[in-house]
């Protein structure tokens, strides 16, 4: 028997997680089952259960490191004040962050199976959301980020509501028009706070 090293199992774990997070994006949680996840990890159906207790613990688990990466990659990488706020919300609103389903936002792939999901899956998400609304919260509102809590909240589901139908529809033209609305939307609900 193999043994393996507390690196390697952390690595297989982790592989799991950020292949798990690609498929449920792409595929729902629904329609991803146990043998296809562990398959795109490059594993054996039985070995899920060697990291996690169940799917249900795997699903809360991606989803969690799939709203880090968010706000790691995306959210903490901009710039600080309304110019940070405005590359966030022009990247979300982009063709290719709409087309590219499995390496784009959780928010608008999963949100609808999210809030159907275990309270494991949904404080997750919850605890994800709100490290992204704090990063928003201190951009639109300096010198009191607790003051802008709820409008990032609403600005979050407006830009995830706005992808989601964007990426619903089969004209395209009127896809990318829409993004390019959602854009102003944001921008609109951004300086409107701005000025209050």
């Amino acid at each position: 028997m193999v043994r393996y090293t507390k690196e390697h199992k952390r690595q297989t774990r982790q592989r799991i997680i950020t292949s798990a997070g690609r498929r449920l994006k792409q595929d729902g949680i629904d329609g991803s089952g146990v043998a296809t996840l562990m398959k795109d990890a490059g594993l054996t159906h039985g070995t899920l259960y060697a990291y996690f207790p169940s799917k249900d613990d795997l699903v809360a688990t991606a989803v969690a490191d799939q709203m880090r990466a968010q706000h790691e990659n995306i959210v903490a990488q901009a710039a600080p004040g309304r110019a940070g706020l405005e590359q966030i919300i022009r990247w979300y609103f982009s063709p290719q962050q709409r087309d590219d389903i499995e390496d784009g936002c959780p928010n608008a792939a999963l949100l609808d199976e999210i809030a159907r999901s275990t309270d494991t899956t949904r404080q997750a998400y919850t605890d994800g959301v709100l490290v992204l609304i704090d990063g928003f919260a201190a951009r639109l509102a300096p010198h009191d980020p607790p003051s802008a809590r709820l409008k990032s909240l609403s600005l979050l589901g407006m830009m995830a509501g706005t992808l989601q139908l964007s990426r619903a529809l089969t004209d395209r033209q009127l896809a990318d028009q829409l993004l390019e609305q959602g854009i102003r939307n944001a921008l609109a609900l951004i300086d409107a706070e701005q000025h209050d």
